[in-house]
Protein backbone atom coordinates (compact mmCIF):
# COMPACT_ATOMS: atom_id res chain seq x y z
CA UNK A 1 0.00 0.00 0.00
CA UNK A 2 1.02 3.62 -0.54
CA UNK A 3 -0.44 6.14 1.70
CA UNK A 4 -1.02 10.13 1.00
CA UNK A 5 -2.38 12.28 3.28
CA UNK A 6 -5.63 11.92 2.43
CA UNK A 7 -5.91 9.27 -0.04
CA UNK A 8 -4.52 5.01 0.49
CA UNK A 9 -3.60 3.43 -3.05
CA UNK A 10 -4.10 -0.25 -2.34
CA UNK A 11 -4.27 -3.74 -3.80
CA UNK A 12 -7.70 -4.29 -5.62
CA UNK A 13 -10.67 -6.12 -4.55
CA UNK A 14 -13.68 -7.40 -6.16
CA UNK A 15 -15.78 -5.24 -4.70
CA UNK A 16 -14.27 -2.46 -6.52
CA UNK A 17 -15.46 -2.93 -9.72
CA UNK A 18 -19.06 -2.43 -9.63
CA UNK A 19 -18.03 1.37 -8.12
CA UNK A 20 -15.66 1.32 -11.27
CA UNK A 21 -18.15 0.14 -13.81
CA UNK A 22 -19.89 3.48 -12.43
CA UNK A 23 -17.06 5.89 -13.11
CA UNK A 24 -16.60 3.94 -16.24
CA UNK A 25 -20.02 4.19 -17.47
CA UNK A 26 -19.80 8.24 -16.71
CA UNK A 27 -19.45 10.22 -19.95
CA UNK A 28 -18.03 13.45 -18.37
CA UNK A 29 -14.98 10.77 -17.08
CA UNK A 30 -14.39 8.89 -20.54
CA UNK A 31 -15.08 11.83 -22.54
CA UNK A 32 -11.15 11.88 -23.68
CA UNK A 33 -11.61 7.90 -23.83
CA UNK A 34 -13.21 5.81 -27.31
CA UNK A 35 -15.91 5.14 -25.63
CA UNK A 36 -17.97 4.08 -22.15
CA UNK A 37 -17.34 0.92 -20.44
CA UNK A 38 -19.95 -1.88 -20.06
CA UNK A 39 -19.99 -3.85 -16.69
CA UNK A 40 -18.34 -6.86 -18.92
CA UNK A 41 -15.39 -4.64 -20.48
CA UNK A 42 -14.80 -3.29 -16.28
CA UNK A 43 -14.39 -6.57 -15.45
CA UNK A 44 -12.25 -7.39 -18.12
CA UNK A 45 -9.99 -4.56 -17.35
CA UNK A 46 -10.21 -5.35 -13.99
CA UNK A 47 -8.55 -8.66 -14.55
CA UNK A 48 -5.60 -6.95 -16.96
CA UNK A 49 -4.77 -4.86 -14.00
CA UNK A 50 -4.62 -7.45 -11.31
CA UNK A 51 -2.68 -9.32 -14.29
CA UNK A 52 -0.43 -6.83 -14.48
CA UNK A 53 -0.19 -6.28 -10.77
CA UNK A 54 0.84 -10.28 -10.58
CA UNK A 55 3.79 -10.22 -13.43
CA UNK A 56 4.93 -6.76 -12.44
CA UNK A 57 4.48 -6.75 -8.74
CA UNK A 58 3.15 -3.20 -9.12
CA UNK A 59 0.69 -1.72 -11.56
CA UNK A 60 -2.46 0.64 -11.14
CA UNK A 61 -3.70 1.09 -7.72
CA UNK A 62 -7.20 1.63 -6.24
CA UNK A 63 -7.48 4.96 -4.82
CA UNK A 64 -9.89 4.91 -1.33
CA UNK A 65 -10.44 8.23 0.60
CA UNK A 66 -9.28 8.20 3.49
CA UNK A 67 -11.92 10.60 4.85
CA UNK A 68 -14.48 7.51 4.33
CA UNK A 69 -12.70 4.52 2.86
CA UNK A 70 -15.08 5.16 -0.38
CA UNK A 71 -13.77 4.04 -3.42
CA UNK A 72 -12.70 6.91 -5.86
CA UNK A 73 -10.67 5.63 -8.57
CA UNK A 74 -7.21 4.48 -10.15
CA UNK A 75 -3.82 5.92 -10.04
CA UNK A 76 -0.35 4.16 -10.88
CA UNK A 77 1.55 2.00 -14.10
CA UNK A 78 0.60 0.25 -16.91
CA UNK A 79 3.28 -1.85 -19.77
CA UNK A 80 2.65 -0.05 -23.18
CA UNK A 81 3.39 -1.93 -26.10
CA UNK A 82 1.80 0.19 -28.98
CA UNK A 83 3.51 1.24 -32.45
CA UNK A 84 4.96 4.31 -31.45
CA UNK A 85 8.72 5.41 -31.56
CA UNK A 86 8.56 5.31 -27.86
CA UNK A 87 7.15 2.16 -27.05
CA UNK A 88 7.48 -0.27 -25.01
CA UNK A 89 7.53 1.76 -22.29
CA UNK A 90 5.94 2.00 -18.74
CA UNK A 91 2.79 4.59 -18.10
CA UNK A 92 1.58 6.76 -15.29
CA UNK A 93 -2.14 7.19 -15.66
CA UNK A 94 -5.30 8.27 -13.15
CA UNK A 95 -8.77 7.70 -13.75
CA UNK A 96 -11.55 9.23 -10.94
CA UNK A 97 -14.53 9.52 -10.36
CA UNK A 98 -15.76 13.10 -11.19
CA UNK A 99 -16.60 14.12 -8.11
CA UNK A 100 -13.32 14.12 -6.97
CA UNK A 101 -12.01 15.87 -9.81
CA UNK A 102 -10.47 19.08 -8.89
CA UNK A 103 -9.76 18.21 -5.49
CA UNK A 104 -5.79 17.76 -6.31
CA UNK A 105 -6.38 13.92 -5.36
CA UNK A 106 -5.04 13.04 -9.03
CA UNK A 107 -1.89 15.24 -8.17
CA UNK A 108 -0.98 13.94 -4.82
CA UNK A 109 -1.43 9.94 -5.88
CA UNK A 110 0.65 10.26 -8.96
CA UNK A 111 3.28 12.17 -6.85
CA UNK A 112 3.26 9.39 -3.92
CA UNK A 113 3.97 6.76 -6.98
CA UNK A 114 6.34 8.28 -8.68
CA UNK A 115 8.08 8.03 -4.71
CA UNK A 116 7.55 4.69 -4.44
CA UNK A 117 9.00 4.29 -7.90
CA UNK A 118 11.94 5.82 -7.06
CA UNK A 119 12.47 4.07 -3.95
CA UNK A 120 12.15 0.42 -5.00
CA UNK A 121 13.87 1.31 -8.97
CA UNK A 122 11.12 -0.43 -10.25
CA UNK A 123 11.85 1.54 -14.20
CA UNK A 124 14.21 4.53 -14.93
CA UNK A 125 11.56 6.31 -16.73
CA UNK A 126 7.90 6.79 -17.16
CA UNK A 127 5.90 8.31 -20.04
CA UNK A 128 2.33 9.77 -19.93
CA UNK A 129 0.42 10.77 -22.58
CA UNK A 130 -3.33 11.93 -23.31
CA UNK A 131 -5.58 13.56 -26.27
CA UNK A 132 -3.97 17.44 -26.83
CA UNK A 133 -7.69 18.63 -25.53
CA UNK A 134 -7.37 16.85 -22.12
CA UNK A 135 -6.22 19.47 -20.18
CA UNK A 136 -7.07 18.82 -16.64
CA UNK A 137 -4.82 15.49 -17.33
CA UNK A 138 -2.15 17.58 -19.21
CA UNK A 139 -1.87 19.69 -16.18
CA UNK A 140 -1.35 16.98 -13.54
CA UNK A 141 1.66 15.39 -16.10
CA UNK A 142 3.09 19.12 -15.35
CA UNK A 143 2.12 19.11 -11.59
CA UNK A 144 3.91 15.84 -11.23
CA UNK A 145 7.33 17.04 -12.76
CA UNK A 146 6.80 15.83 -16.21
CA UNK A 147 8.54 16.81 -19.40
CA UNK A 148 6.52 17.69 -22.41
CA UNK A 149 8.08 15.20 -25.33
CA UNK A 150 6.20 16.52 -28.51
CA UNK A 151 3.21 15.25 -29.99
CA UNK A 152 1.83 11.58 -31.72
CA UNK A 153 -0.99 9.91 -33.14
CA UNK A 154 -2.01 7.16 -31.08
CA UNK A 155 -2.46 4.39 -33.60
CA UNK A 156 -5.14 2.49 -31.65
CA UNK A 157 -7.08 4.92 -33.35
CA UNK A 158 -8.76 5.16 -36.79
CA UNK A 159 -7.49 8.33 -38.95
CA UNK A 160 -9.39 11.18 -38.71
CA UNK A 161 -10.89 10.01 -34.48
CA UNK A 162 -10.92 13.36 -32.50
CA UNK A 163 -9.25 11.66 -29.88
CA UNK A 164 -5.90 10.32 -32.35
CA UNK A 165 -3.93 13.50 -31.69
CA UNK A 166 -2.32 12.91 -28.49
CA UNK A 167 0.51 15.15 -25.89
CA UNK A 168 3.40 13.25 -24.85
CA UNK A 169 5.25 13.72 -21.47
CA UNK A 170 8.10 11.29 -19.93
CA UNK A 171 9.58 11.67 -17.08
CA UNK A 172 13.43 10.42 -15.78
CA UNK A 173 13.45 8.68 -12.63
CA UNK A 174 17.15 7.17 -12.80
CA UNK A 175 18.11 11.26 -12.62
CA UNK A 176 16.56 12.02 -9.94
CA UNK A 177 17.84 8.72 -7.71
CA UNK A 178 21.32 9.75 -9.07
CA UNK A 179 20.82 13.15 -7.84
CA UNK A 180 19.59 12.05 -4.30
CA UNK A 181 23.06 9.98 -3.76
CA UNK A 182 25.01 12.36 -4.24
CA UNK A 183 23.61 15.66 -2.67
Amino acid sequence: MIETERLVLRPWREDDILPFAEINRDKDVMEYLPKCLSLEETEQFYNRIIAEHDSYGYGLYAVEAKSDGSFIGYVGFHHFDFDAEFSPGVEIGWRLARKFWCQGYATEAAKACLDYAKQHRLFNEIYSFTTVCNHRSERVMQKIGMEQLGFFSHPALPIGHKLKPHVLYKLNLCHNIEMEIYS
